[in-house]
C-alpha cells in the first residue's frame, strides 16, 4: 500500500499460526513485489521493555524494512529527502507481526511501543557505522497515541522540521569524464566526474575498486570510459581494449550488483555485423576485436539488476572525431577519398548526453538505441556537408573495399529509434546539429 510519503510502502504479511505460535516470511525478494529489491545486508532488532517507549525520528543513509517480531508499535515517518515532492510530510501506521513497512533512504523513522516487551526489527542495505551521516527531526512532529514513558536525551534534542537538515540524494558518478561524452554530460547531469587517474577500469581489480569509497551512497554510475581505437584494437591495442571494454565493465557490474547501484553503460553498433538496420533485440555479431570487447561489456552490464545500456554510433563531440578531421583537411585544401557505402547517422555527444539524462530521469531499464534522428547518410555525405561549409568541392567517393583498414567496419550503422522516441524523447536531426557544430568550429 502506498502512503502520503513518496516511496514509503506498507505491506501486509501473511502470518500462519497454530497452538504453538506463528510463522511468517518477513522478507522475500521474489514474492514481495510491492517493495523494491533494496538488497538488505544487515538485520537489527530493538527490544522495548515497556509500552510507551518512544524512539526517533532518525533518517539514516540507507533503505530499510521495518517490522515487529513481538508486540505492536505505532510507526511514524517524516520525509527529509532534499527535493522530494513530499518533503516534510508525515505518515503513521500501526505495525504488528502482520505488517512491514519499506522506508526509503532519507525518510526519518520512529516508533512508539504499544505493548510491553515489544521487539522491533529492521533490515537495512548498509552496515551500521558511527561515521555515517545521520539526519534527525523532533519527535514532537508526531501525535503519539500514548504518553511517552522513555525518550533518550539525544532524541529529545532533535531539531524541529523547520531547522532539520535535508538528506541529499545519493551520488551520481561519471567515469571517463574527459572524453567526448563525459564532457557533454557536464551540461546535463549533476554528478561527480572522474577521469582515468581517479578510476582506471583497465587496471583496477575488484577489491581495489570496492575499497575506494562507501559505494552504497552512490545511486548511479555512468560508464563513459571506453577504448575506442578500432583499428589499433586489432593489433597493439588488443589487450587494452579487452581490459577497458570488457574486463573493466565486468568489475563495474559486480560492484553495482553488490551495492544496488544503477549502471548506465554506453555501447556501440560495432557489436553487430552491419548487414541490417539494428534493433535493440538483434543478436550480437561483431566483426572485429573492438566489437567483440564491446559485446562482452554489454553482456556484463546487463547482469546488473539496475542497468541501462545506451547503444550509439558515429559519435561527434569536443575531441578528435571525423568531422574535425574533415574540417582540417578542407582548410588544408586536401581532396580526400571517403567511403560512400557505410551508412548511418551521426550522434552528437551533447544529444547522447541529453538522451541519457532523459532515460535516467524516467528510470528506464534495459537497452536503448540512441543516435541523432534524420535521414541516414554515408561518411561521404557527412564529409560533403563539412566541405561545403568551407566552400570546397565535394569529396571523392569510394567503396569500403577500396579503403582497406585493419578493422572491418559494419556497412549499416543505422539504428531504429522507436523505443527511445516512445519514452517521449525526440532526437534532433543530425544534419541540423552538424550545421550548428560547424558554426562553432568556424563561425564564419
Amino acid at each position: 500500500m502506498n502512503t502520503t510519503i513518496d516511496g514509503l510502502i506498507v505491506v501486509d504479511i501473511p502470518v500462519h499460526g497454530d497452538n504453538r505460535g506463528w510463522f511468517k516470511e518477513n522478507w522475500n525478494r521474489t514474492t514481495m513485489t510491492d517493495v523494491p529489491d533494496f538488497r538488505p545486508i544487515q538485520n537489527n532488532m530493538s527490544f522495548n521493555a515497556n509500552k510507551g517507549v518512544t524512539r526517533g525520528l532518525h533518517a539514516e543513509p540507507w533503505d530499510k524494512l521495518v517490522s515487529v517480531a513481538h508486540g505492536e508499535v505505532f510507526g511514524a515517518w517524516c520525509d527529509l529527502r532534499e527535493g522530494s515532492p513530499t518533503y516534510g510530510h508525515t505518515y503513521t501506521h500501526r505495525i504488528d507481526p502482520s505488517v512491514c513497512v519499506y522506508v526509503p533512504r532519507g525518510v526519518a523513522n520512529g516508533f512508539q511501543a504499544l505493548e510491553d516487551n515489544t521487539v522491533y526489527s529492521y533490515l537495512v542495505n548498509d552496515h551500521w557505522s558511527p561515521d555515517a551521516q545521520y539526519y534527525f527531526v523532533n519527535l514532537d512532529i508526531i501525535d503519539w497515541p500514548l504518553e511517552p514513558t522513555e525518550i533518550s536525551d539525544k532524541d529529545r534534542a532533535h531539531p524541529p522540521l523547520a531547522d532539520a537538515t535535508p538528506v541529499p540524494a545519493r551520488t551520481t558518478i561519471v567515469l571517463g569524464a574527459s572524453g567526448q561524452l563525459g564532457s557533454a554530460l557536464r551540461n546535463h547531469i549533476d554528478a561527480e566526474f572522474l577521469d582515468r587517474d581517479d578510476i582506471d577500469l583497465a587496471t583496477c581489480d575488484y577489491d581495489t575498486l570496492k575499497s575506494q569509497r562507501n559505494w552504497r551512497q552512490v545511486d548511479t554510475i555512468i560508464n563513459a570510459a571506453a577504448y575506442t581505437q578500432v583499428d589499433l584494437a586489432e593489433t597493439d591495442g588488443r589487450t587494452a581494449a579487452w581490459a577497458i571494454n570488457a574486463t573493466g565493465v565486468g568489475t563495474l557490474a559486480r560492484l553495482c550488483t553488490e551495492h544496488n547501484i544503477r549502471l548506465v553503460h554506453v555501447s556501440s553498433e560495432y557489436v553487430f555485423d552491419g548487414t541490417q538496420e539494428h534493433t535493440e533485440q538483434e543478436p550480437f555479431s561483431p566483426l572485429g576485436v573492438y566489437g567483440n570487447t564491446k559485446a562482452a561489456g554489454d553482456i556484463a552490464a546487463a547482469t546488473v539488476p539496475r542497468h541501462l545500456i545506451a547503444r550509439t554510433s558515429w559519435v561527434v563531440g569536443n575531441g578528435k572525431n571525423f568531422v574535425r578531421t574533415m574540417a582540417t583537411l578542407a582548410n588544408k585544401g586536401v581532396e580526400p577519398n571517403v567511403v560512400n557505402d557505410q551508412i548511418g547517422r551521426l550522434t552528437f555527444a551533447d544529444e547522447l548526453a541529453r538522451a541519457i539524462a532523459h532515460l535516467i530521469a524516467i528510470d528506464a531499464h534495459g537497452t536503448y538505441n540512441v543516435s541523432n534522428g534524420g535521414q541516414p547518410g554515408s561518411w561521404a555525405d557527412v564529409a560533403d556537408i563539412v566541405y561545403a561549409h568551407y566552400g570546397k568541392a565535394p569529396v571523392n567517393r569510394i567503396t569500403t573495399a577500396e579503403y582497406p583498414t585493419p578493422a572491418t567496419r559494419p556497412l549499416n550503422s543505422v539504428m531504429t529509434l522507436d523505443k527511445l522516441t516512445a519514452t517521449g524523447f525526440t532526437p534532433r536531426d543530425w544534419r541540423e546539429q552538424l550545421a550548428e557544430y560547424l558554426k562553432e568550429l568556424d563561425p564564419r
